[in-house]
């Protein structure tokens, strides 16, 4: 059985290498990869059937993040310096390489995450 992006099936994901870094503030697992916040970047490991692959954002670059709470899929987006990303439509979400997607169970851990970011890139801006 084939399993899709929006699925509510449990996505299997990859265990990213964090370069020995200490251990992440946030982690939340969701439908199209594993988002992990550290003090100083925030890195987007992909499920293995993403067409995205996984990367590290430094701090430094990140100029904002959206969380979407929608009625079935909602998603967080990190919005990168020099990097374009998708817009939502009215019946779809962002689909791009900073965007990932979850469901209602999720949604509490992408509140922290999103958080915890916005905490970051805030300090980061006022230095």
């Amino acid at each position: 059985m084939a399993k899709f992006p929006h699925s509510n099936e449990d996505d299997t994901t990859r265990s990213g290498d964090t370069g020995g870094k200490d251990d992440p503030i946030v982690t939340c697992e969701f439908q199209d990869g594993t988002l992990r916040v550290y003090e100083d970047s925030v890195h987007i490991d992909r499920s293995s059937r993403s067409k995205f692959a996984d990367k590290e954002i430094p701090m430094a670059r990140i100029a904002g993040v959206t969380y979407s709470k929608r009625l079935v899929i909602s998603y967080i987006q990190i919005q990168q310096s020099g990097v374009d990303t998708d817009g939502e439509g009215l019946l779809s979400t962002p689909v791009d390489e900073n965007t990932l997607h979850f469901g209602r169970g999720k949604r509490a851990c992408a509140k922290r995450a999103a958080g915890a970011i916005r905490s970051r890139i805030d300090s980061t801006s006022a230095r």
